[in-house]
Formats: C-alpha cells, sequence, structure tokens
C-alpha cells in the first residue's frame, strides 16, 4: 500500500503561479537541450467527433517518472466544458511507488502557456509589443497572460469565434490593465503583430503566411496532432527558422509540420528544437528581420517538471489530502 497525494485543479491553482510555471518550462527546455531528460514517444489514440486521448510518460534529473494520461475533446466547448481533461500521476525517484495523483487540466493550462512564454522569450523580437492571440478559450486567456510576462505587451488583439458577443477582451482588459480588442477577423488581428499566438484545435488553417510582417513570431499551440493545422504551408515557407517542443515528437504530430513536409515545402533537417536554444547552444533567430514559426505539440518533460514543482510546493504548503492506496 501507498500513501498518494491528491490534488485538485484548485490546490494546483493554489501552490502553482505563473513565474513557477515558466521557471519549471525552462528547467524542462534546459534538460532537454543539454540531452539530460528523457522523454518517452508520445501517444494519441483517436475518438469520436475529432476526440483525442494522449499519453505522455517523462523523467527529468532527480525526479521520478511522471505521466500524464487525458483527452482533448472539442465538443466540450459546447457543452460548458473544458477541452481539455486529464491526469497527471508522479513516482517516487527511488522506488518507483506513486507518490502523487494531481488534475492534469489545471497543469496543462499554466505549463503550456508558460512554455509558449518561454519559448517567445528566446524567439520574439525582444521589444515585441503588439500581440494577437487566436482563440479566446482557456489557453487563448492563458496566452494574454503568458506573453505579458516575458515581452513589453502594449497591445492585444484576439480573435474569438463570436466577436460580436465575446467578452474575453474587455475581461482580460480589466485584469491585466493592457488594452486588449476583440479583432473583427483574424486578419485585422494578425497583421501588424510581432507575436502571433494561435490556440485554437482548427483542423484548417486559420492563420496564413502573407499576413504576416518581417520579424514576426507565430506560435501555435493547438497544432497538436497530425489532423490539427492552425496555420498554413505560407507560415512555414516564410519562417527563417521553424522551430518545435522535440522534433522526432513534431515530425510525426505536429500538423503544420507534417504537412510542410509532405508537400515538399519542408525537409525534416529544416526542423529545429527548442531545447538548445533555451539551453543557450543554438541562436533563437538571425534577425530582427526573421519570421520565426514555432508548433508545440506537448510533451512529457513539461509536465514532469510542472509536477515536481506542485507536488515540492504542496507538501510545504499542506495542500491537499492523502489517500492508502
Amino acid at each position: 500500500m501507498a500513501d498518494v497525494l491528491l490534488l485538485s485543479a484548485d490546490d494546483v491553482r493554489a501552490v502553482f503561479d505563473l513565474p513557477a510555471a515558466i521557471a519549471s518550462q525552462r528547467a524542462a527546455f534546459e534538460a532537454l537541450g543539454r540531452r539530460e531528460a528523457r522523454l518517452a514517444p508520445r501517444l494519441l489514440l483517436d475518438g469520436p467527433d475529432g476526440g483525442v486521448a494522449f499519453c505522455y510518460v517523462s523523467r527529468l534529473p532527480g525526479t521520478g517518472a511522471v505521466s500524464k494520461f487525458g483527452s482533448v475533446t472539442p465538443g466540450n466547448a459546447a457543452r460548458g466544458l473544458p477541452t481539455v481533461a486529464a491526469l497527471v500521476t508522479v513516482q517516487d525517484p527511488v522506488d518507483g511507488r506513486p507518490v502523487a495523483i494531481i488534475e492534469g487540466e489545471a497543469v496543462t493550462t499554466l505549463r503550456t502557456s508558460a512554455a509558449s512564454a518561454v519559448a517567445a522569450d528566446h524567439l520574439a523580437v525582444p521589444d515585441a509589443a503588439r500581440l494577437a492571440v487566436i482563440g479566446c478559450g482557456v489557453q487563448g486567456r492563458a496566452h494574454v497572460r503568458a506573453m505579458a510576462e516575458v515581452r513589453p505587451i502594449g497591445r492585444v488583439a484576439m480573435a474569438c469565434r463570436h466577436p460580436e458577443t465575446c467578452e474575453i477582451a474587455a475581461g482580460l482588459a480589466a485584469e491585466l490593465g493592457l488594452p486588449v480588442e476583440a479583432a473583427a477577423s483574424v486578419r485585422a488581428a494578425v497583421e501588424g503583430a510581432q507575436i502571433v499566438v494561435t490556440a485554437t484545435t482548427s483542423a484548417e488553417p486559420v492563420v496564413l503566411g502573407e499576413w504576416l510582417d518581417p520579424g514576426c513570431t507565430v506560435l501555435s499551440v493547438g497544432s497538436f496532432a497530425p489532423d490539427r493545422a492552425e496555420v498554413d504551408d505560407g507560415v512555414l515557407t516564410r519562417a527563417a527558422s521553424i522551430v518545435v517542443d522535440d522534433v522526432p515528437t513534431a515530425l510525426d504530430h505536429a500538423g503544420p509540420v507534417v504537412a510542410a513536409i509532405r508537400s515538399g515545402h519542408l525537409s525534416p533537417e529544416q526542423v529545429r528544437p527548442l531545447g538548445p536554444i533555451v539551453a543557450g547552444l543554438a541562436a533563437g533567430r538571425e534577425s530582427a528581420g526573421d519570421i520565426v514559426f514555432y508548433n508545440s505539440v506537448g510533451v512529457g518533460v513539461q509536465d514532469t517538471a510542472a509536477a515536481s514543482v506542485i507536488v515540492e510546493r504542496a507538501r510545504a504548503s499542506g495542500a491537499g489530502r492523502i489517500a492508502e492506496l
């Protein structure tokens, strides 16, 4: 039998804030870049109505193995439910027993946007102040907050599915003290932006390469499977640098990358990992005028880094409850 720490979404949010999440993701990608992390192949299982079940397993130096099992269900938005549902299981680094089970949606929300902030910090021009976010869901909102942590954001344009009724922009403007506006269209949001975040689950491109200004950095977080493609081939062909969270994983799962290789517009050798850039072993961009594309599908080391911090802080603060299994 084992005593296992159970942490709810509220527990996660109580001990894991955005600065801690960003620090955890920086550590995760540094470890990847220095080849210190162990990362098992990512598993996806197709479900009905565009749903996907997924499983990640990884280990970082000094941690036990961490596994996340969950699902992305686009239809949940219409049900008033989160599109992501998951559980994170943490093992003891010495004896392998389970030591914690963590509600995974709260972990995923923060670690995903925090990882994008780390990517933007290394890929976007230093003075990037104009942000466009495509998608007004949980991840869209989280990414506005995250980008404001790493760049001097002075203007945010959000493109929502129903801009005439969307109140997300006004709420974020009040929360962050930034001018956040609901754009009339995706193109209107993207044109002139220095950072573009796509946070949808679209199977068709929502951002076209011809809309991008020189120097723009595009971060796609919804193109997490081969049948998801938030950007068109034009984004990748215009990009001077194409960066992913993990190259082997991206070649199988990152929709825009898979499509561009299939069409002959991209070779696998052109795809670069984020890890060495974060570790200081490679440059993020060559010039201020370069367009840079980053595609995140999500990898297990992100959850391992996040879970390690969450469990440590929860133990220190007494958050959660113990269950005997």
